[in-house]
């Protein structure tokens, strides 16, 4: 799966630089100069001088739209979120056909969104930028989890009730699970360590192992 909203938005292979700008569009070009920049430098690796820069404006012209380099970033970081919620969604599908393809489904999407989309994933997850700082991002990070959480509960429910575990606390190992996976092994960038097989396929045997010991087939 690709994410042409990354590409509508000037993302890494798109058009960057001075020729990125269009007058009256000064907000996009400097959010397409971040998300490059994070691309090419990692979230740490540039200054709100950097993405003036890229963009081809001055120094100055960036505090018209963003107080500082961080309310950039968690622009980015927003944008990001909303993609992710939106793929999330697609692929979860409301449970279809049958729970536990809908669930490996949700998993191999977040491991397609870390690995085609490295610099808002980075943005999202390891620009240091808290959620509390934007209501909007903390808005987007809450809905993108909570597929996740609802994915889980609709799990928890086969379960006798007898004994069955909270559904945030699935959803939140679930997510630890994933995310590790996604960030150590299945990444798109330089950070992306090796793995003797597919990171889909050490996702898919994690889950087995786990929805076993609660009890569930794991399997399809």
């Amino acid at each position: 799966m690709r994410w042409t909203k990354g590409d509508r938005d000037g993302g890494p292979g798109g058009e960057g630089g001075p020729r990125g700008y269009h007058h009256g569009n000064l907000k996009e070009a400097l959010l397409r100069a971040a998300l490059a920049l994070i691309a090419e430098k990692g979230p740490a690796g540039f200054t709100f001088a950097d993405a003036a820069r890229w963009a081809g404006v001055s120094p100055a012209a960036p505090y018209r739209h963003f107080r500082d380099r961080d309310e950039l970033i968690a622009n980015v970081a927003r944008r990001g979120f909303e993609l992710f919620s939106d793929a999330l969604t697609k692929a979860w599908d409301d449970g279809k056909p049958e729970l536990m393809a809908a669930f490996d489904r949700l998993g191999r999407a977040y491991l397609d969104f870390a690995k085609h989309q490295p610099a808002y994933y980075s943005a999202m997850f390891e620009a240091g930028i808290a959620l509390d700082s934007d209501p909007a991002l903390r808005a987007a990070s809450e809905a993108a989890f909570a597929v996740l959480r609802t994915a889980a509960e609709r799990l928890v429910a086969l379960m006798p009730a007898q004994g069955r575990p909270p559904a945030l606390m699935v959803a939140l190992h679930v997510w630890s699970m994933t995310h590790g996976i996604a960030s150590l092994f299945g990444r798109g960038d330089a950070a992306r360590r090796a793995l003797p097989m597919p990171p889909e396929e050490l996702l898919e045997a994690a889950m087995l192992i786990y929805l076993r010991g609660l009890g569930l087939s794991g399997g399809r």
